[in-house]
This record gives structure tokens, C-alpha cells and sequence, in this order.
């Protein structure tokens, strides 16, 4: 059975402070953060903490060496996965998010492999911009953003 909380899980994060920004918005929030390896820094890195400041010994966190480990041990059902991407077919405000949803990000510089992906561009959002001018924005900002639209009926929207 699973956990009836939602899950931000961050597939190969590579910059810090996003990692403890992110992880400092899961305390706030009662998430668990699900980290997927390789990443691209040490979760021993002062800069990760100071993103979480004194939180980050609060974050619920579960550490997978892949993909393929975090699917084998979670077992999620595939309308349980929220995907987040740039280029989704849908956004942010589409889904029935589900109360022990996955909410999952891609590293910062490439987004999510193609290989999690195929098959599921029915599960792949996106948050959007009005301005072409601007690519992207900071993943710990778009996760935050994501996570207060998934959890409005929790928290009262």
C-alpha cells in the first residue's frame, strides 16, 4: 500500500540549492522527496543545507541508484505519475492530481530521459509562459508552483 501523501521525486537534480530549496517546500508541505541517482553534487554539500537551511534534517528523503530501482520498489500505478517537462501537451492545471501522487522533475540542464517519457505524453504537463523569450524557469520554483496547484484541495483553494 502505498503512503497517502504526495512525492516529489527529482530524477538526477544537478544543482543544490534546488535540491534544498525543493526539499525545504517538501517539510513545509509534510511531502516525502524521492532523489534518483546520479546527481550532480553531494547531498553532504553545505550548499545543499543552507537551501533547506534548518530544515533540511526534517525532509523525509528516499535515495534510488535509477529509474528502474524506484519503479521495482514503489510500484506506482501510471495515473499515480505526473510528469513535468517544458514542452508537455498539458499543463499544471489539467491533471486529477491523486492524494499519494509522484510528481516528478527532470535534471536542470536536459529534463527528464526520453526513455521515462515515451508512452507517457498523456502524463506530461507542463507550467506555462506567456513570454517566448524566456526557455525555462528554475526547477525549485516550478516544483513549488506544481505542488500548491496539485495539493489546492488539501490546502484549501
Amino acid at each position: 500500500m502505498s503512503d497517502p501523501r504526495m512525492k516529489m521525486v527529482l530524477v538526477t537534480p544537478e544543482i543544490p540549492y534546488n535540491t534544498g530549496a525543493i526539499g525545504r517546500t517538501c517539510v513545509a508541505l509534510n511531502l516525502e522527496l524521492i532523489l534518483i541517482k546520479p546527481y550532480g553534487f553531494s547531498l553532504d554539500e553545505k550548499s545543499v543545507r543552507r537551501a533547506g537551511t534548518d530544515y533540511w534534517k526534517h525532509v523525509d528523503l528516499c535515495e534510488y541508484d535509477d529509474w528502474e530501482g524506484f519503479l521495482a520498489d514503489r510500484k506506482p500505478s501510471r495515473e499515480s505519475l505526473c510528469f513535468f517537462e517544458e514542452h508537455g501537451a498539458q499543463t499544471i492545471y489539467d491533471p486529477e492530481y491523486q492524494l499519494d501522487g509522484y510528481l516528478v522533475f527532470g535534471c536542470e540542464s536536459k529534463g527528464l530521459p526520453r526513455t521515462i517519457l515515451d508512452g507517457m505524453e498523456d502524463r506530461t504537463f507542463s507550467l506555462p509562459m506567456l513570454d517566448t523569450r524566456v526557455r525555462s524557469l528554475n526547477l525549485a520554483n516550478v516544483a513549488t508552483a506544481v505542488i500548491y496547484q496539485a495539493m489546492r484541495p488539501q490546502l484549501g483553494g
